[in-house]
C-alpha cells in the first residue's frame, strides 16, 4: 500500500491522535492515503467513529507490539 504522510501519534493521549490526524488529512489530496501510528488503545474506537463522521475512507487498521497502525484514503 502506498503512504503519502505518516502521522506518529505515539505516546499521545486522546484526543491527540485524532488532531493530529486531521491536520495531516486537511493537507492531503483526494484518494491519498494517510498512516497513523499510536499507542493509545482507545485510538481504535476514536478513529473508526472519526472515520465513519468525517466520511473518509478506513482502509485497515492493525495492532503491532502495542501500535496501532490506521490506514486511511481521503476522499
Amino acid at each position: 500500500m502506498l503512504i503519502d504522510i505518516l502521522v506518529d501519534t505515539k505516546g499521545m493521549a486522546c484526543p491527540m491522535p485524532i488532531v493530529k490526524a486531521k491536520k495531516a488529512l486537511d493537507g492531503l489530496q483526494s484518494g491519498q492515503v494517510m498512516e497513523v501510528q499510536s499507542t493509545d488503545k482507545g485510538s481504535v474506537n476514536d478513529f473508526q467513529a472519526w472515520v465513519k463522521q468525517t466520511k473518509h475512507e478506513l482502509l485497515k487498521h492493525e495492532e503491532e507490539n502495542g501500535v496501532y497502525k490506521f490506514f486511511v484514503k481521503k476522499v
